[in-house]
């Protein structure tokens, strides 16, 4: 059976109301959360990207069942990989096991702030690679002298380490990083239900492992309201992960996405209150192989009323995959 999730989208909401969303989403029955890790929105309707980090931290009391994850970090640029161990070692802790680390090679929207720039991918994902040999090593509890082709670690180590350590998953969209998430993750995340990301992934090691993907969705008992909101808000979704990481801020993705018709979102997002059409599109990635797939309700405000109808209808119809 399919695990289904709760995301919280940082981007639409601010952190109060986060944290109020992921206690609503325990108490509805999504079996786990997970939270993006933004600088900007994507788009400035959305309004919103507080720090994900103190948001979990938050989260992590406030909610007792609940697993949490980041969807994803970039531990390369905007972070450096030890202040990454130190903020997931403390999250596993506060969250008493039920931290997951989602890790990948980031975004150029949210890494420029601060101004080192932004790589080209072959970069991007050795920069990843040695992050995560660094962060497991933190995790471990090791003493860590690192001088790498990225990344200089003097006498690190960390001081409350957590046991076990959280697992890590890599995103993934195409060969190389199904290498990297094969061979050093403990699972793979992804956004699209393709089917050959995970038999890359399964290639590369990664058999038997978790799969989690993503799913945007927007209920409303309006479907016209709900396609409005969809494009309002999630118009850059079809741009894809090639344009998605290259562009630098708000208005890039505005532009990008300016001939992105209500017609082309209702064709990719599950839009209004029918249940079957949430499952069918749940199920193109259940049909690819994905374990667990993390849901995105469209729209900050617009989460009370989608929570009820998922506790009620919604879960129900999904636990029949």
């Amino acid at each position: 059976m399919v695990r289904i999730g709760y995301t919280m989208m940082t981007e639409q909401a601010g952190p109060r109301e986060l944290v109020a969303h992921v206690v609503g989403a325990e108490e509805a029955g999504f079996d786990f959360s997970v939270t993006s890790d933004h600088y900007f929105p994507w788009l400035a309707s959305q309004g919103h990207a507080p720090n994900a980090w103190a948001v979990l931290g938050a989260a992590a009391q406030a909610t007792s069942r609940i697993p949490l994850m980041t969807f994803v970090t970039c531990p390369t640029t905007r972070y450096h990989p030890v202040v990454v161990a130190q903020q997931a070692a403390t999250v596993q802790l506060l969250s008493q096991g039920r931290f997951r680390l989602g890790l990948g090679s980031g975004e150029n929207l949210n890494e420029h702030v601060v101004g080192r720039g932004w790589p080209g991918v072959s970069v991007r994902l050795e920069m990843l690679e040695e992050a995560v040999f660094l962060i497991r090593a933190l995790l471990d509890g090791e003493l860590v002298t690192h001088h790498g082709t990225h990344y200089d670690v003097e006498h690190a180590r960390l001081w409350d380490v957590p046991e076990p350590p959280p697992p890590i998953g890599i995103a993934v969209s195409g060969e190389h990083s199904c290498r990297l998430a094969g061979q050093l993750a403990d699972m793979v995340i992804a956004t699209e239900p393709r089917r050959e990301l995970l038999e890359e992934f399964d290639r590369h090691g990664g058999a038997g492992k978790p799969r989690i993907g993503q799913l945007p969705v927007c209920y409303d008992t309006d479907h016209d309201a709900a396609v409005e909101r969809a494009h309002e808000q999630f118009r850059w979704f079809g741009l894809g992960w090639p344009v998605n990481s290259e562009l630098p801020h708000d208005a890039a993705f505005a532009s990008a996405s300016a001939f992105v018709t209500k017609d082309d979102v209702a064709k990719a997002i599950p839009c209004g209150s029918d249940t079957d059409r949430f499952v069918e599109a749940v199920r193109a990635y259940t049909e690819a192989g994905f374990t667990e797939v993390a849901l995105v309700q469209i729209g900050g405000d617009q989460q009370a009323p989608y929570l009820d109808w998922a506790g009620r209808e919604l879960l129900p119809a999904l636990r029949t995959l």
